[in-house]
């Protein structure tokens, strides 16, 4: 009746009329049959790759499918993006096994420019905060995340750091650097002749990735201790100059820099005392420690930490609790009290260590 009407009256029927009226109609039926094709085509896509074996890269995808981030990329027109991730993953060399691989700890490390380039052909594809580098690392942010079963990216620039190096990929190896005292070292090249030349001076020395993976570097001290913060290496360094054992400073969460030093070292036959803040973020560097390079807990026990927060005033522990796999009491003490204590706390205690 309508459409006689309009023609009747105008001419036009129906459709006509409301294609002059409103532009050109869509046919929405036909828009989500072919939304859903490009979804399905696109999975299918990125499991055509070895990784698909693997249950963290399976979770990943679910959540991606789940979660609408796949629907966004296809309604943008950037469902090829998650065939560029899926590459980026393949490429990176550590990403062969669940939970990490030793190829990737501390050897064959890839700049992130260079991996963009071989996955994408484009450098920046990898830029902080580019769509590209936000899927990747939810995919890497899945595979650490264990039984929290959580794809989310850390906010700040350590975090995102330490997963690339998880993986075998490096922001810039000039910028991931260790501070180190009295280390030393065995080798002939420019290198080495630096730390031996600073360790003879109780100098504090800094060691870039770069120059670590340029020449054989082979640290000389047999006993390394390592600390959390640079105020401990400072006053070491301060109050004992030369006299001062071999130290390693972490900074925080360790560098790739820092690994593959120390990582070098434990192959020489070094034996690695290593301590951190009694915060949960230390007990889980300290735990990857004893994992990753064998080292012992120094000063890292539950009378230890008893004993420092007596001395003073303490901060509320903050973030998921962590274990202490060394020596469970502590992880239960620090529950119970609900306080962290920084190392610069046992500063005494430490130095008399060094001396």
């Amino acid at each position: 009746m309508t459409s006689t009407y309009l023609y009747d009256r105008y001419g036009t029927g129906l459709l006509q009329t409301l294609v002059r009226l409103h532009g050109p109609l869509r046919d929405r039926p036909a828009e989500r049959a072919d939304e859903s094709a490009l979804r399905t085509r696109t999975l299918e896509a990125a499991r055509a790759t070895p990784l698909a074996d693997l249950d963290w890269y399976t979770a990943w995808l679910e959540r991606i499918a789940a979660g609408g981030a796949l629907t966004r990329l296809v309604r943008r027109g950037d469902a090829p993006l998650l065939q560029d991730a899926v590459r980026v993953l393949d490429k990176l060399p550590g990403l062969s096994g669940r939970r990490g691989d030793s190829r990737a700890r501390g050897r064959g490390l890839l700049p992130l420019p260079v991996l963009a380039e071989r996955a994408t052909g484009d450098t920046k594809s990898l830029m902080p905060g580019s769509p590209l580098e936000q899927l990747v690392l939810r995919a890497l942010a899945q595979r650490t995340a264990g039984a929290r079963n959580t794809d989310a990216v850390p906010r700040d620039r350590a975090g995102r750091r330490a997963l690339w190096e998880s993986a075998g990929a490096v922001a810039d190896d000039r910028a991931s650097q260790v501070l180190v005292l009295n280390i030393g070292a065995r080798g002939e090249n420019v290198i080495c002749d630096w730390l031996r030349d600073a360790a003879g001076s109780g100098i504090p020395f800094r060691l870039t990735l770069h120059q670590l993976s340029r020449d054989d570097v082979v640290p000389a001290a047999r006993d390394i201790h390592v600390c959390e913060n640079p105020a401990v290496l400072r006053a070491a360094a301060a109050e004992l100059e030369d006299r001062a054992v071999a130290l390693v400073c972490t900074e925080g969460i360790p560098s790739a820099a820092c690994h593959k030093l120390l990582a070098d070292a434990a192959r020489a036959g070094a034996r690695l005392n290593w301590r951190a803040d009694f915060d949960w973020t230390g007990l889980r560097i300290t735990a990857t420690a004893v994992e990753r390079h064998g080292a012992r807990p120094w000063r890292m026990t539950a009378a230890d930490y008893r004993g420092a927060l007596d001395q003073g005033e303490s901060t509320p522990l903050t973030g998921p609790p962590a274990p202490s796999p060394w020596e469970p009491e502590l992880a239960h003490a620090m529950g119970v009290s609900g306080r962290s204590v920084m190392e610069e706390r046992l500063l005494p205690a430490l130095l008399s260590d060094l001396g």
